[in-house]
Parts: C-alpha cells; sequence; structure tokens
C-alpha cells in the first residue's frame, strides 16, 4: 500500500466514527436492556407493638442502603403502642428521600396514619381511610383520651413529619387534638390552611383580604380522611385502584414486586405476643409450687419454659437484651440455692423472685428510667409493673391452693399398687405403717408439705394437712389412711 492510499484512510477515520456515533444515538440502533426497578413490598398489617416494629427494622435496614431500591409499606392498621409507631416511624424516616412509598390498602388509622406520613410519598387505594391519630389511655372508667402532655409530643412528631414530605402541618396536627379548628382560606387568589388561633390573631385589614373560607375541621373532631378527602386536602398522590395503577402512576413500568415475609422467629413473637401474661402466671406459679416442694421436678421444668419463652419472645423484638439476660441468670441461681442449699423459704428465694420480677418489666418496655418528655413511658412502666406483680400474686394464690388441696388429694386417685384385686390385708392400717394416731415425733426433713419423720427408731414418710415445716418440728401423727401418714405439727405448752 502506497502512502498516499494509508493517508486517504487515516483522513476517513474521524468521519467514520462519527458516522457510527451518530447511528448509536438514533432510536433502534444500539438498544440497551433497561434494568427492572426492585421494589420492596413491606406488610405493615394488625396491631402496631414491639414484633411488628422489630419486623420492619429488620427488613428496612437490610435493603435501604441497596442501590436503586425502592421500599413500598402497605398499610392496614388500626394503629397500636405510640412508642412502637415512634421506632417505626424513625426506621422508615432513615430510608433516603425518594425511596419510601406508603400506600394505604385498606386503613392507616391512628398510630397507622403516623406511619404512613412518614414514608417520602402517600398514595391510597379507593375507598380507604387515613387519620384519627387522638392518643387513648386505659383508667379506672375505661379508655379516655390522653392529657396535652402527650397531645403536644405527638403534635410535634405529626408537624415534623409534614415539613419534611410536604403535607400541610395544621391538618396533620388536627389528626391528635379534638380542640383545633382549621379552615381554608382564600387570601390574594391563594389558598392555605389555619387554625382558629391563628385566624383570630390576623389583622382587620388581613381578614378583609380573604375572598373564602371553609371549615374543614370543626371543633370537637378529628381529621380522618378518605382516600379523595387526602387527595384534595394535599396528601395523598393520587387515589387508585390497585397498587399496579399507583406505581404506574408514579412512573414505574418495569420493575420487580418483592415480597417481604416475617421471619419464623417474628411469626412466633407476634403469636406469642397477647399469651406473655398468661405464661408469666404460669411460669412463677411453677417456680413457687418447685421451691416449696422437695428436689427438682417437673413444676421446675415447666416454671422454666414458660419465663423463658417470655424472655425470648421480647430478646427477639429487641426489648430484652443483656441486663434482662443477667437479670433473670442470678434470679435463678438464687432460686437454685434456695431449692438444693437453703431448705424451706427464705431471703434467697424471695431476692431471686424479686429479681426475676426486675427483669421482666425491664423487658417490656425499652427504657430502664422513664423519660419526662414520652408521657407514655410512665404509663407503660405502671402497666408493667401492675402486670408481673399481677402475675406474681395471682400464681402466689394458684400455687397456694394447689398446696393446700390439690396436693395433699393427689394420693387418693392412685392407691396402687395392687397384686390382685381381691387381694386384702387382714392387718389394721394403723398397725401396717408401725403408727398409729396420737404417736410424736419430730420432722427430719423440711416439709413442703411432704418429708420424713422419726418416732423412736422409725422412720417413716408423712405428710402435712397444708403446712410448711422446718427440720427439727415436733409433730403429732393426727391419721393413718393405708399409705399415708399425716402429721400435724405438736403446741408446746409452757408450764
Amino acid at each position: 500500500m502506497n502512502p498516499r492510499s494509508c493517508l486517504k484512510i487515516f483522513s476517513f477515520l474521524p468521519f467514520l466514527m462519527g458516522s457510527l456515533l451518530l447511528l448509536a444515538a438514533l432510536p433502534g440502533w444500539v438498544t440497551a436492556a433497561p434494568d427492572r426497578q426492585k421494589i420492596y413490598v413491606v406488610p405493615v398489617e394488625g396491631t402496631v407493638e414491639p414484633g411488628m416494629a422489630a419486623y420492619i427494622k429488620r427488613v428496612t435496614q437490610k435493603i435501604k442502603n441497596e442501590p436503586d431500591a425502592l421500599i413500598l409499606y402497605k398499610m392496614d392498621t388500626f394503629g397500636g403502642r405510640v412508642d412502637s409507631a415512634f421506632e417505626i416511624v424513625d426506621t422508615i424516616s432513615s430510608v433516603p428521600k425518594g425511596k419510601s412509598i406508603a400506600f394505604v390498602e385498606k386503613k392507616a388509622i391512628s398510630a397507622g396514619a403516623l406511619i404512613a406520613l412518614s414514608a417520602g410519598i402517600l398514595v391510597m387505594k379507593e375507598n380507604t381511610l387515613l387519620g384519627d391519630c387522638a392518643p387513648i389511655i386505659q383508667s379506672k372508667d375505661g379508655q379516655k383520651e390522653a392529657g396535652e402532655k402527650t397531645q403536644t409530643v405527638l403534635r410535634a412528631q405529626f408537624r415534623s413529619l409534614a415539613k419534611k414530605n410536604n403535607y400541610p402541618e395544621v391538618l396533620a396536627e388536627s389528626m391528635v387534638s379534638k380542640n383545633m379548628e382549621v379552615y381554608r382560606i382564600t387570601m390574594d387568589g391563594t389558598s392555605q390552611y389555619m387554625d382558629k388561633h391563628a385566624y383570630d390573631d390576623l389583622t382587620e385589614e388581613q381578614k378583609n383580604r380573604v375572598t373564602q373560607k371553609e371549615t374543614i375541621v370543626a371543633a370537637g373532631e378529628l381529621l380522618t380522611m378518605d382516600d379523595k378527602e387526602a387527595f384534595d386536602l394535599n396528601f395523598s398522590r393520587q387515589s387508585v385502584e390497585n397498587l399496579d395503577q399507583a406505581l404506574a402512576f408514579l412512573g414505574y413500568e418495569n420493575y420487580d414486586l418483592i415480597v417481604l415475609k416475617e421471619s419464623w422467629s417474628e411469626n412466633l413473637v407476634r403469636m406469642l405476643q397477647p399469651f406473655l401474661p398468661v405464661l408469666m402466671l404460669l411460669g412463677i406459679g411453677a417456680l413457687y409450687t418447685e421451691i416449696k416442694a422437695p428436689g427438682f421436678g417437673l413444676p421446675g421444668i415447666i416454671g422454666i419454659i414458660c419465663l423463658g419463652l417470655v424472655f425470648f419472645n421480647q430478646y427477639l423484638v429487641g426489648l430484652a437484651g443483656h441486663t434482662e439476660f443477667l437479670l433473670f441468670l442470678i434470679g435463678f441461681l438464687l432460686l437454685g440455692v434456695e431449692v438444693f442449699v437453703l431448705p424451706g423459704f427464705g431471703v434467697a428465694g424471695i431476692t431471686g423472685l424479686l429479681v426475676i420480677a426486675t427483669g421482666l418489666v425491664l423487658s417490656f418496655q425499652g427504657f430502664v428510667i422513664p423519660d419526662p418528655s414520652f408521657p407514655w413511658e410512665g404509663r407503660l412502666l405502671l402497666k408493667n409493673l401492675g402486670m408481673v406483680l399481677g402475675s406474681f400474686m395471682g400464681s402466689l394464690l394458684i400455687s397456694l391452693f394447689a398446696v393446700r388441696f390439690v396436693l395433699p388429694r393427689l394420693s387418693l386417685l392412685v392407691k396402687g399398687p395392687y397384686l390382685s384385686a381381691t387381694l386384702t390385708s387382714h392387718a389394721d392400717s394403723d398397725q401396717a405403717l408401725g403408727v398409729i394416731p396420737g404417736e410424736e415425733g419430730i420432722t427430719l426433713t423440711p416439709f413442703r408439705p411432704s418429708g420424713k419423720i422419726k418416732i423412736g427408731n422409725k422412720k417413716i414418710d408423712a405428710i402435712t394437712q397444708g403446712e410448711f415445716l422446718a427440720a427439727g418440728t415436733p409433730v403429732r401423727v393426727a391419721l393413718v389412711d393405708q399409705n399415708r401418714v399425716i402429721v400435724t405439727q405438736t403446741v408446746n405448752k409452757e408450764d
């Protein structure tokens, strides 16, 4: 190839490259396969409680930093605990802006409304509801609305979320308090929302510029909106028929829906939550019965399993940690000392139960000392104390009933073993056991309520009529019934 031909080829290269770039820019010539948008669906369904908060926190933290991922919270809840709702709000608020959507599939009431407003975008399905977040407390007269201290904190949270996500602040606050009256006014051709106090503070000149005034929230009412009202009041982006239509409205056409489900442990937490007081009642009662019975047996195993389930449940929702585990361990060790080392029921047993009670109370809350700025923490502490102490008192009464009336009669159910159905003894039952009513002896072991006594040179198994006796207590044989010797404590009379 001569030099002139090479020069022609090199001079043609820029034109060739430019043509290729132009063709690549034209539609249909070079088509890159578009990436499918990942949309993670997190169901927010049922009662808002610690189990739900733990589940939402786990899945959100796992995916929130994934590039280009979108998290959609599907709402269907009447609300629940305020502390759990605040925890969920903090979790959703940590998602980068523009990557979270709240889709109200059925309802988002009370704490559910607070959760829905924490997402960056809100879309509602047709015929759904949002609002009514008045805090309710339980009193001796039934349920009633919480005081101004609690409402103030909730209003501040609603204001914060409204500012962050561009919702009308005063309307968001009116979901909490019934004493707010809110108007939509048109002034100088611009519409805005204003509560009664702000409107009354307008000057006469400003009021004269108001061309329209419409009451949106009347006094004594809470703001509760259907999908159309939420759209009209600038909360919801759109009312849609289904989730696919909602995503299409938001501009997502090519996507993969990934529905995140609760793990087996989170399902266990949600299942056990309503039965925790019953498990505490059974567990504490079984441990108390074990302390009063000789040795270690079935009641102790039942008690450990029941209280272990309570602690495991609270550990999974993030309320019980190392401190509560240490308190549980110390309490069980003290009970072990009481059962195996120190006969009777004394300081070690009482201290062990108190330590376990403290661990139980702390495992039902995320704080040790209530924060005055969160009024519901004080009420939650009182509720937890009442629940744990109530379980202790209930289990104590049940255990005393069992020891007094049930255990002494268990032997009446089974009289055997028998060698023959017709086998009878011609010996007097008093003589068969070697003792007769009225004989006196001394206890060799603690009676709780069974143990061993010594009469003369004979050691005999016996049982009291429900009394708990220490070793070395003088006793008298009250009744001999086949294979049972029933004794009572001898009263020493001073001369």
